[in-house]
């Protein structure tokens, strides 16, 4: 079986484009930032460590990821590993490892996303729709204007 299951944080906003043809698709690529459980001793100096794992979306999770997805958001993605190789201008095989998205989602709310990002380097996040006025059960409101774009059936 091969299943991975990944929270962590964007660490840009995703990059996304779309196929040639009749039927185009999106395809977003994104690198998510996941801490590790551990911490690294560092001189006496406890750190964080990361990993920095390549994330691909196809079709309607590409489209959703690049109309929400800014970086520094926290996301779970849960997906398959894929493996590949090319052959780079220089002549030299190079190996990738991608996570392939079958279902992503958002690990914060938007306060929470919000704060964060107030906190590191003065992010903001941009072109996000305005949801509608909570109301105060802990669940936002459906964004006005994309009610046929909702992710899920």
């Amino acid at each position: 079986m091969n299943k991975v299951i990944l929270m962590g944080r964007l660490t840009r906003d995703p990059e996304v484009r779309y196929s040639q043809g009749e039927n185009s698709t999106a395809v977003a690529r994104y690198t998510l930032a996941v801490d590790r459980r551990f911490t690294r001793r560092d001189g006496g100096d406890n750190q964080q460590t990361a990993d920095f794992i390549q994330c691909v979306a196809f079709g309607r999770s590409g489209e959703f990821a690049e109309k929400y997805f800014r970086k520094g958001l926290k996301i779970v993605v849960t997906g398959r590993i894929q493996t590949g190789s090319y052959t780079n201008q220089d002549g030299q095989k190079v190996y990738t490892t991608d996570v392939v998205v079958e279902d992503q989602e958002f690990a914060e709310s938007k306060a929470a996303s919000d704060n964060y990002s107030q906190q590191n380097n003065g992010f903001a996040p941009m072109d996000r729709p305005a949801p509608s006025a909570a109301v105060g059960d802990g669940f936002m409101n459906i964004p006005d204007g994309i009610d046929e774009e909702l992710p899920f059936n």
